[in-house]
């Protein structure tokens, strides 16, 4: 199995995880895309000294895997290649930030460390809450909570024939690197000489394939836009855990539940 046919398998493990049966699964679209918005602009919103503050956080996407029978191992393989670049992004701040802003007995920690595992914990935490939204919500259905919400349509059927359309072009990356290797036995990858080609056929094979969709979609009546799956009203339960989520960030976000606790345990 070459890496095009694994990414092949990754993408239908996650139409699998979204097509689940639990709690979290059944619960409206908006409920869930509404809620992961705004938690993640919660996340975002804490000062970049706020360690203690920031940590609290991660006790929600922790309940939804567990609740929705995710196991949190899946989320670290899939998103193994963007999260290693995610956590980077703070590693020059104690470089640049000397100035001490904690002290664990004898240790002087500066701001930059604090900032640095801040801004990682930032990226971590909305990695997770996107992930969580994915597998829990099929991507017609994620879509068609955009169109509700007044997302304009463009954006929306770029989202979807772009998430739909990834293997399509995945699937031609796959034949023609079998190909290329059957031409070329022993040789690891493809060699540099060869990259130019390489990728101009692959245009005009893509463009070839992107055709014949378009026109499979005039004969099954697409006219710019998509008639999504008829979805459950927003009931009752969409509205308590809606409410009841955002209400749980604001008092992690504006409440100091780490020095609550440590108080709670001194007395």
């Amino acid at each position: 199995m070459n890496k095009m046919e694994k990414a092949l398998r990754e993408l239908s493990q996650m139409d699998s995880l979204a097509s689940g049966n639990s709690p979290i699964h059944r619960l409206n679209p908006i409920a869930k895309l509404l809620t992961t918005i705004i938690y993640i602009i919660l996340v975002v919103s804490f000062h970049k000294y706020d360690l203690s503050g920031i940590v609290p956080m991660v006790l929600w996407p922790i309940a939804l895997f567990a609740v929705s029978g995710i196991p949190v191992r899946t989320c670290f393989y899939k998103l193994r290649i963007v999260l290693p670049l995610v956590m980077a992004v703070g590693l020059v701040n104690p470089f640049f930030d000397h100035t001490p802003v904690l002290r664990i007995g004898s240790v002087t920690v500066s701001g930059g460390v604090v900032s640095m595992i801040t801004l990682m914990l930032k990226g971590l935490f909305s990695l997770m809450a996107s992930f969580l939204l994915m597998a829990t919500t099929p991507i017609d259905s994620l879509c068609g909570a955009l169109r509700k919400l007044h997302v304009p349509g463009v954006i929306v059927t770029l989202l979807l024939l772009t998430y739909r359309y990834a293997g399509v072009m995945t699937q031609e990356l796959s034949v023609m690197t079998d190909a290329y290797h059957l031409r070329a036995p022993g040789q690891k990858g493809i060699h540099f000489s060869a990259w130019g080609s390489f990728l101009g056929q692959l245009l005009l094979r893509s463009m070839d394939r992107a055709q014949e969709l378009y026109s499979s979609m005039l004969l099954r009546g697409y006219r710019e836009k998509f008639f999504y799956a008829k979805e459950k009203p927003f009931g009752l339960t969409d509205a308590v855990y809606l409410i009841a989520c955002v209400g749980v960030f604001f008092l992690l976000r504006f409440f100091s539940v780490a020095q609550l606790l440590g108080n709670l345990f001194v007395r």
